[in-house]
């Protein structure tokens, strides 16, 4: 009797062992998923976002405080993933780290005027496009002789150094007079004060700063793109279900008029009208 009471406590163990083997195996499952973004949002309710911090209107810090149309989206997504506003810890990013700073892990997420290209979406995935910026041209408010790139035939149009738009000037537009400084806003006062007739990089860009407080009135963006940059959210590559949460969440936003409030507040200053995010086109995820 004893001997059978011992085997019965011995096979009770060994189920106990065989269930709780079996609840690692769905841990782990889980924690397989809270490697990604869904699963990180849903266990620490905290996410990393890493953004611009120069780029008014879109990502611009001012002490500890980010503003700007991209942070507005970040907020979106961190609500649709159930991470309230106080979660979001934002962190500057450049051009040249924002892949790394994605693959390493010290952002969850990026949204930072980043262009979704073939070269990047070998390193990381994007979800989007949440809009589809094209170079185009800051003008003086009252400006009526140039509406387009075709406009700009013996005009003196400022940019930065080395950058594509002023590449694009130079080689499309060769009869329009290039004028090189080497960061955007040391265009801003000349084109105020007529010594140069416009300014240009991609339209949301310019957007921003016509929309800045000291220039409200006195500059508009002509609206007339002469190319194409998706703006997409970089996430790692191998996170296929949260760039399709995101997807989800960017067609939700579409729908209920958040994604227009967010440009309202922020871009919508410039006196540019809230674009159409085309949901069609949230494509970019990894099958």
């Amino acid at each position: 009797m004893r001997i059978t009471r011992v085997a019965a406590m011995a096979t009770a163990a060994a189920l106990s062992l065989t269930v709780a083997a079996c609840g690692g195996d769905d841990n782990a499952g889980s924690g397989s998923s809270a490697s990604g973004i869904i699963g990180k949002a849903q266990s620490s309710k905290k996410l990393v976002i890493g953004v611009k911090s120069d780029q008014p209107g879109l990502g611009l810090q001012t002490g500890s405080t980010y503003e700007g149309f991209d942070i507005e989206i970040g907020k979106i997504i961190a609500k649709g993933l159930g991470v309230d506003e106080s979660g979001i810890e934002w962190k500057t990013t450049v051009s040249a780290n924002r892949e790394p700073f994605i693959q390493q892990g010290t952002v969850d997420l990026v949204i930072a005027t980043y262009t979704i290209n073939d070269e990047r979406k070998q390193k990381v995935s994007f979800a989007g496009p949440y809009f589809v910026a094209g170079q185009d041209l800051l003008v003086k408010a009252d400006n009526t002789t140039i509406t387009g790139p075709e406009s700009l035939d013996g005009k003196t149009v400022c940019s930065v150094t080395g950058s594509t738009p002023a590449k694009r000037i130079q080689t499309d537009f060769p009869k329009a007079k290039l004028q090189q400084f080497d960061a955007y806003t040391k265009c801003l006062q000349p084109l105020l004060n007529g010594q140069v007739d416009a300014m240009t990089t991609d339209d949301i860009i310019l957007a921003g700063y016509a929309a800045q407080e000291q220039y409200a009135g006195k500059l508009k963006v002509v609206g007339k793109p002469f190319s194409t940059e998706p703006y997409g959210i970089g996430l790692k590559k191998d996170d296929v279900e949260g760039c399709k949460k995101i997807n989800e969440i960017l067609t939700a936003a579409a729908a209920d008029g958040s994604y227009k409030a967010a440009w309202d507040k922020t871009l919508g200053k410039s006196g540019t009208p809230a674009p159409t995010l085309d949901t069609s086109k949230l494509t970019h995820c990894p099958a």
